[in-house]
């Protein structure tokens, strides 16, 4: 993998017309042990379950005062995958099945049960953030946290 990172460097750097006496910033690359969207997401550092502008927009139709534009378009855009029923919040899946959202105390029980309790054999991280998907249980940073 690495060598086919230098070799597309190599041909756009060969693709761009520049003088000798031109100064090209260099760039990095990042190579991370996880999917992007593991990383994006810091559960409830504001004391709110991480869905919490989500249902609001589900039970109101109305996003926060607080947020810009493009967060109201976000939480617009996101809440079509959702489903709010009885006060709980689900996430819509592909085959039409419905997922329990969770907030980070409930997602760190689910961890424990699911990987040591009475369902489980101590599976590695994919293997429980698929099984807890299986349980019927969602939450956004399911496959980091079971890591």
């Amino acid at each position: 993998m690495h060598n086919e990172i230098a070799d597309a460097l190599a041909t756009l750097s060969s693709m761009l017309q520049h003088h000798d006496d031109a100064h090209i910033d260099p760039f990095y690359i990042q190579i991370r042990d996880q999917h992007t969207y593991c990383n994006m997401i810091e559960e409830e550092f504001d004391g709110k379950p991480w869905f919490h502008d989500i249902k609001t927009y589900l039970q109101s139709g109305e996003c926060p005062s607080d947020v810009t534009s493009n967060q109201k378009r976000t939480i617009r855009r996101l809440a079509r995958g959702f489903l709010l029923s009885g006060g709980i919040l689900y996430k819509k899946t592909p085959d039409l099945g419905l997922l329990r959202c969770v907030n980070a105390q409930e997602a760190s029980t689910i961890m424990i049960e699911v990987h040591s309790g009475v369902c489980g054999p101590h599976m590695n991280g994919y293997v429980l953030a698929k099984k807890i998907l299986r349980a019927g249980y969602y939450w956004l940073t399911m496959e980091r946290d079971s890591i």
